[in-house]
This record gives C-alpha cells, sequence and structure tokens, in this order.
C-alpha cells in the first residue's frame, strides 16, 4: 500500500502544494522561490528518503514568514495523511548529526501530541546570497522556528531540535534539517516485527 498524500493549501498570502511519498528515493522536484530554503528542502528529501513534489508561492513582497511557516503546515499535513492511523511505524526516532564545526540533534515522536522544542541557536542575522541573474537574496533565519512548528502542529508530532554547538547558521539550520530528516525516516519506517499494530498502549494515535 502506498503511503503517498497531496495537500493543496491556498489562502490570501500563500499558494502551495505538495505531493509526498514516505517511501521514495530522496528525489525532491518543488519549484521554491526562495534558494537557501529550496537547499533546505533538498537535504530534508535526501536524508529521509522521501520524494516531495509541488509547487510554492507566496506574498515575498512582505517578507518570508508566511510562504516558508505556510509551507511547513502543508507538508505537516502530507506527513499525517500518508501515515494515516500509523498502523505498523517504529512512531519514534532520533539522529545526532556532525556537520563541521556544529553537531546536531533531532528527536521525534509520532505519538499524536504536536510539541516543537527548538534550540537552533541562531544569530538571526539573514543569509545572504546571489542567484544566478546576479541579484542579490537573502533567508530570514528566524522564519526556521516557523517552519518547524507549522511543521509539528499538523503532523502531530512531538519535535526537538538542538544545537549542540556550531558557530554556522548555515551549517546549524542544515545539520537540523538533516538530522531530522534522519530522524523521522525512522520514526515513519513500518517496523516488521510489529505486524501492522498501532504503536500505543491506547490501541490508537491521538
Amino acid at each position: 500500500m502506498a503511503r503517498t498524500a497531496t495537500i493543496e493549501r491556498t489562502t490570501s498570502e500563500t499558494q502551495i502544494t505538495l505531493t509526498l511519498n514516505l517511501d521514495g528515493s530522496g528525489i525532491c522536484n518543488v519549484q521554491n522561490p526562495i534558494g537557501f530554503f529550496d537547499h533546505m528542502l533538498r537535504s530534508f528529501c535526501k536524508h529521509g528518503l522521501f520524494d516531495l513534489s509541488g509547487t510554492i508561492a507566496g506574498d515575498l513582497e512582505v517578507d518570508q514568514h508566511h510562504t516558508i511557516e505556510d509551507t511547513g503546515i502543508v507538508l505537516g499535513m502530507c506527513f499525517a495523511k500518508a501515515l494515516g492511523d500509523c498502523a505498523g511505524i517504529y512512531r519514534s526516532g532520533s539522529s545526532l548529526y556532525p556537520m563541521d564545526e556544529s553537531l546536531l540533534r533531532a528527536a521525534v515522536d509520532f505519538g499524536g501530541r504536536p510539541y516543537l522544542v527548538c534550540n537552533a541557536e541562531l544569530t538571526g542575522i539573514p543569509l545572504v546570497s546571489v542567484g544566478a541573474n546576479g541579484q542579490e537574496s537573502s533567508f530570514q533565519t528566524d522564519c526556521f522556528d516557523d517552519f518547524w512548528n507549522g511543521f509539528v502542529q499538523n503532523a502531530r508530532c512531538n519535535l526537538h531540535l538542538d544545537t549542540l554547538r556550531g558557530r554556522s547558521d548555515h551549517h546549524k539550520m542544515e545539520g537540523l534539517f538533516k538530522a531530522a530528516a534522519r530522524a523521522i525516516r525512522a520514526a515513519t519506517e513500518i517496523d516488521p516485527r510489529r505486524g501492522g499494530a498501532i504503536p500505543s498502549t491506547k490501541g490508537i494515535i491521538v
């Protein structure tokens, strides 16, 4: 049985459509207008072995907050839909990920109770880049928490993200995306010993 989901969210601020395959090979084919954010989603897919496709558009003339947070919301909704009742999955997972001078940790539980603890230790200074057209662009680092909060509230999971040490905001965020991907992959994979049972003493994930 394919564990896939397509979610479309259209508001006065954003227009986002994503299709997720939990059991993919790490292919990310998303039209994303924010360069660094695109890099993060591609890293997430590659390390989680999730396939993700779709389009992201939003009111970037305001700022990046609406677009990044709403993408987290839609991605979380995709995970919730693809997982269904969570029958047979491991449910929890964790990852310790080193990236040069930074060391990052992620731990997740798809137990039905949304909660985010994010200690990314970012400076809040935007990352600046120059596109192929020579135009300068940036990534609002203060939107990092917004993305993950949108994700956990809609995936209905408990996620802890911690920077244990590090200097570069780029490395901290990328390492946390990779750590989260690996933790989420471990949690959402099918446990062959569980025999399709719900991974909760309650008999239901709520």
